[in-house]
Order: C-alpha cells, then sequence, then structure tokens
C-alpha cells in the first residue's frame, strides 16, 4: 500500500529530520532530482529502497545549472505526478525548497573544484559554467540532507565523475552509487525533457540508441576514428539532428580515445544533440 512521503520546504527541518533519523542507527538514502519524474529516476529510489533505512529525494530545479534561462524556463514540472510516483514506490521524505534562499541563503559564496580534463570536454567544453552549477547544488543538498549513500543515474555520466569529485574532494562522507541508464523499449534514454519531444521527434530520437549500439558492435573492426565519423555519418542521415559532439572517450577520465590507436579498456560513446528545441545526451559502454 502508497504511503505518502513526508514533504519539507525548510533546510533547516530536512536537517534535523535526517539528524534524528541517522541517531536513531538509520542508513539515509538520497536521491537528488529536478522533478518530472520518470521510471530512471524511480529505479534509484528503488534502490536506495533495498538498501537504506530513510529514502530521500529532493525535488529542486537548479537555477545555476542552466546556460540558457528559456531551457530553465521550459523544464518540465510535474509536482503532484512526481510525489504520486514517490508514494507508490517506496519513498520516506521529498524535500522541495520553497525558495531557492532555502538551497542558496543570503550570502552564499559559490565555489569551484579543480575538475581538470572534466571541465574541459563534452559536456564541460559545450556547457561553460554548468559543472560549477552542479557542484555548488549537490554540495548543498548533501549538507542539508546529510546522506550515508547518494544514487545517480549514468545518463549523465560526466555529471557522475564530477559528483564523485565534489565528494573526493570535500571529504564528504558519503557512498556514490551510479545506475545504468533507463531506456525505453525503443531504446531511447529516459529523461525528463522527453515530455517536450513531439510524437515523431521521440521516435526519430530512438535512432541515437541504435547509432550508439552499432557503434559498439563495431568496436573490435573499426578504428577510434572510423567509428566516430560512421557515426556522424549515421547522424547526418537525420537532418532533424543538430549533433553537438559524439567522441568516443575513456570512461575513467573522458580522455578522447581518438588517435590512440587501441580502445582501451574501457571505452564508452558519448552523444549531445538538439532535436527541435530539445537537447539530448546519452552515452553508452562499448564493452561489456
Amino acid at each position: 500500500m502508497a504511503q505518502t512521503p513526508t514533504v519539507i520546504g525548510i533546510s533547516s527541518e530536512m536537517t534535523n529530520f535526517t539528524q534524528q533519523a541517522k541517531s536513531m542507527g538509520q542508513r539515509v538514502g538520497f536521491v537528488p532530482t529536478m522533478g518530472a519524474l520518470h521510471e530512471g529516476h524511480i529505479s534509484l529510489v528503488k534502490e536506495a529502497r533495498e538498501n537504506c533505512d530513510l529514502v530521500v529525494v529532493s525535488i529542486f530545479v537548479n537555477p545555476t545549472q542552466f546556460n540558457d534561462p528559456k531551457d530553465f524556463e521550459r523544464y518540465p514540472r510535474t509536482v503532484d505526478n512526481d510525489l504520486a510516483l514517490l508514494a507508490a514506490n517506496g519513498c520516506d521524505v521529498v524535500f522541495i525548497p520553497e525558495t531557492v534562499s532555502e538551497v542558496y541563503p543570503s550570502g552564499y559564496q559559490s565555489f569551484t573544484l579543480p575538475l581538470g580534463n572534466l571541465e574541459n570536454v563534452m559536456e564541460g567544453k559545450h556547457r561553460p559554467g554548468h559543472f560549477n552549477g552542479v557542484i555548488n547544488v549537490v554540495s548543498r543538498l548533501f549538507e542539508i540532507v546529510e546522506p550515508d549513500d547518494a544514487y545517480f543515474g549514468l545518463k549523465d555520466y560526466q555529471q557522475y565523475l564530477v559528483v564523485n569529485q565534489l565528494i573526493v574532494q570535500k571529504k564528504y562522507p558519503i557512498q556514490l552509487h551510479g545506475r545504468p541508464t533507463s531506456r525505453t523499449g525503443s531504446g531511447l534514454a529516459r529523461s525528463s525533457r522527453n515530455t517536450l519531444l513531439s510524437e515523431e521527434e521521440r521516435t526519430l530520437a530512438a535512432e541515437i540508441y541504435r547509432i550508439l549500439s552499432l557503434t559498439r558492435d563495431q568496436l573490435n573492426i573499426l578504428s577510434v576514428e572510423e567509428l566516430e565519423e560512421k557515426a556522424l555519418a549515421e547522424f547526418r542521415e537525420h537532418p532533424e539532428f543538430e549533433v553537438e559532439y559524439f567522441e568516443i572517450a575513456d570512461g575513467d577520465t573522458l580522455e578522447s580515445l581518438n588517435g590512440k590507436g587501441s580502445p582501451g579498456k574501457n571505452p564508452m560513446a558519448f552523444v549531445a544533440l538538439r532535436l527541435g528545441k530539445v537537447r539530448l545526451i546519452d552515452n553508452m559502454f562499448l564493452k561489456n
């Protein structure tokens, strides 16, 4: 039977709630989100439910990680539906900040971290300042919720590596968990932004998964350079796609493997493109 989660809007109340739970020996699992929840988010909630005593989900559309103000305005907001989904899947507490100042109080000083290659390639290169927004909001949410475990989806793989750096460099006592990308039956990676696609665009977007899969299947046949060229040629077959990048990189460092002569131990393919007004990203491990 679904149990309605406790909704908290004040950061100090959220902190007190989890501190009390931890004082009783409970393990706190945390799933940070920007809402517009889908099965990918719910898979994170379910994993937290299996491993933790208290499951906390945050819903906060963070203005500091949007490069485009229009993208921030368009971002889907479906709180009532989100709460119903969370009630049905074992969430205990939902933190929905009443105001932005609950996350960024007056006088808050944003900070930066040395992220090395992570801030110079792919999302870091194409969305300057984005990861600075990510580390600031995640840091604040970690400080408010004080979780033992944090759960992130690997569709935003570069973000996952950035959050890992945040935990390491800030020495947060938090175990980070990454969960494989959740996909629809067509292979399309689930994303809150998918709700902004038309039915025709959603069908076309499934080509992203097909092209990633083709790259994986030909890993031992073609060179990295040839794989990238072939994938880009496949994307060009669909003029509706505006490709920002398609890269094959090392999954640990995100260093490009183009020109390296070998795909190494953990090659991954990464893509970002625009379809209509929606920006989509995806990735795939190229070795099992």
